[in-house]
Parts: C-alpha cells; sequence; structure tokens
C-alpha cells in the first residue's frame, strides 16, 4: 500500500521528527529544491540552507551519486511509495568524503495533489566504518598489512574474467624455517615485514601485492609483458640478496626465490605455471628467478 502525507499529516509529523531525532530531515518541492530543513544538518556538517535562495537537494550530494538520489526522489514522487535507502557521498563544508543515506516519500495536498517530498538523511559513518574494518580482517594479512590469499585469488579471478594482460610474479623466502628455527619466530616475523616493506618500495604503485603463504608472496602486475615482468623482479631479487638487513639483534642476509607467469587461460593454469617456475627456481639453487616455460602448442 502506498504511502504518502497530506500537507495536514505531514506537518504535525515533520515536528514530532525534528524535536526528537538526530537525524535530518528535509521537505523538498517537486523539482527537489529543498523548502525546509531541521537544524541537525548543520550538525551533520552541512551548510544550513538559506531558503530566500533555496538550495537543491543534489547540493548536498557528491557528483557521483547524484543519479541515485534524483532517481529515488523521483519514485517517491511518482510511485507515491516510499523509495528505498540510498547511501551517498556528501558535500559537506570540511571536505571530507563523508557518508550519508537518505529515503524519501511524498507530501500530498488535501485533496491528493503531490507537491514535495519528505526525506529522512542520516550519517552512516560508524556503519561505513565497520564494514570497511571488517573487510581488510577479512582480506588483509594483519602482519604485513598486505593484502591475502583470498584477495589474491579474487583479484586475479578478475583479472582473468576482464581480459586484463599483465603477469603473476611468486616470491619465497629461502631457508624460512631455518630462519625461524635458529633465530626464533619473532625474527621470521621481521624478516617478512622487511621484504613486504622492499616490494612496497620496488613495486608499482598499479602492483598488487599479496602475502599468500608462511614465506609466500604473490604479485599481480597488470599491463607488463614477461619480459617487462621479468626485469621488474630480478631487481627485487638482486636488491635483497645485497642487502644485510638488520633483523632483531644482528644481521641477516635474506635471498629470495621467484618466479614469472603471463596470466592467461584459467586461474588454476596462471598459478600452475607460477608454482612450477619457483620450484625451478629452488632447484637450480635459490636466490633465482625462473620464468614460465613456453607452452607448446598442441599436435595437429
Amino acid at each position: 500500500m502506498g504511502m504518502n502525507f497530506t500537507f495536514e499529516d505531514s506537518t504535525t509529523l515533520y515536528g514530532m521528527l525534528a524535536d526528537s531525532t538526530s537525524d535530518v530531515i528535509l521537505k523538498t518541492d517537486g523539482k527537489g529544491f529543498i523548502v525546509h530543513a531541521t537544524a541537525g544538518i548543520a550538525r551533520l556538517g552541512f551548510r544550513e540552507p538559506n531558503m530566500l535562495v533555496g538550495p537543491h537537494l543534489l547540493d548536498l550530494v557528491a557528483p557521483e551519486a547524484r543519479d541515485a538520489v534524483a532517481r529515488a526522489h523521483a519514485h517517491a514522487l511518482d510511485q507515491l511509495t516510499p523509495s528505498d535507502w540510498i547511501e551517498f557521498p556528501a558535500q559537506t563544508l570540511d571536505g571530507l568524503n563523508r557518508w550519508f543515506e537518505i529515503r524519501f516519500c511524498a507530501l500530498a495536498q488535501a485533496d491528493g495533489t503531490i507537491y514535495g517530498a519528505l526525506g529522512v538523511m542520516r550519517s552512516i559513518e560508524e556503519r561505513r566504518a565497520l564494514s570497511d574494518q571488517l573487510f581488510a580482517a577479512t582480506y588483509t594479512d594483519p602482519l604485513t598489512r598486505l593484502t591475502n590469499r583470498g584477495a589474491f585469488i579474487a583479484m586475479l579471478e578478475h583479472m582473468l574474467e576482464s581480459g586484463m594482460d599483465g603477469c603473476l610474479a611468486l616470491f619465497s623466502i629461502d631457508f624460512f624455517r631455518a630462519i625461524n628455527l635458529q633465530h626464533g619466530q619473532s625474527v621470521g616475523d621481521e624478516v617478512l615485514v622487511v621484504f613486504a616493506d622492499l616490494l612496497r618500495e620496488m613495486l608499482r604503485s598499479e602492483d598488487l601485492i599479496s602475502r599468500i603463504g608462511s614465506e609466500r608472496f604473490a604479485v599481480l602486475l597488470p599491463g607488463v609483458s614477461p619480459r617487462e615482468a621479468e626485469g621488474i623482479c630480478q631487481r627485487v631479487v638482486s636488491t635483497l640478496a645485497d642487502l644485510k638487513q638488520r633483523i632483531g639483534k644482528g644481521h641477516l642476509t635474506i635471498t629470495a626465490s621467484a618466479s614469472v607467469a603471463r596470466i592467461t587461460g584459467s586461474l588454476d593454469s596462471t598459478i600452475e605455471r607460477a608454482e612450477m617456475a619457483l620450484f625451478v627456481a629452488k632447484a637450480k639453487g635459490r636466490n633465482r628467478l625462473e620464468m614460465e616455460k613456453a607452452v607448446r602448442p598442441a599436435a595437429a
């Protein structure tokens, strides 16, 4: 059943909401211009409207969300039913990207003529922050603050499904178990953090770095050829070997084995080709980079 308010009903309801809630209550005309807003609008970081020059509803909304908010407002006016809650980033006085949600219902004269809409707007910053924290907890490695294996798989699947060209590199810290046994887990953890920081420093901003196992790291390098990926990753391997890192109470020489495979075919085949090349790098003595073997075409 539709829900629209007569002028008398909406005036009473508006007064009750204005007095009893921290939400912002807006009244707009049929074109979306704000004709009144409760004082809470200033507390949420907006400039209190000057009704001599009424702002438009969309003046509160960041450009990327204006179409969605406009559709919700039009729906309430056209369908005479409340719109769904719409989440949007707002244009606030402090210039920060603050998130709100809004919902509209139609306002009608006693004869049923629709003359505007009543909107309820509230901040969802805390909810968005919690959502971001949950996302980070789900897809971030807590030690290195890199993305984890779950995020890596999702990103690689996206690259394959969208046809993005690029390469997958795998890195494995050499003799990591021996480091843990000889120096303790805290030193092993420090080694992982040092290597993660080196990857961040040496790789491009668009490269996606993940910790996918105990001592294993994966890097997605979009838009690079195998030859370019080889040069990028070889510099990482060589630089790491040349550095004597201060770990714990002394200095350790850390090395890594690495591999590169082109991102093509299926998820499993891409990972398998990179894993096989990494196995070869370890078998040949570690502290080296191996490229995937060229795939031979099937016999006719």
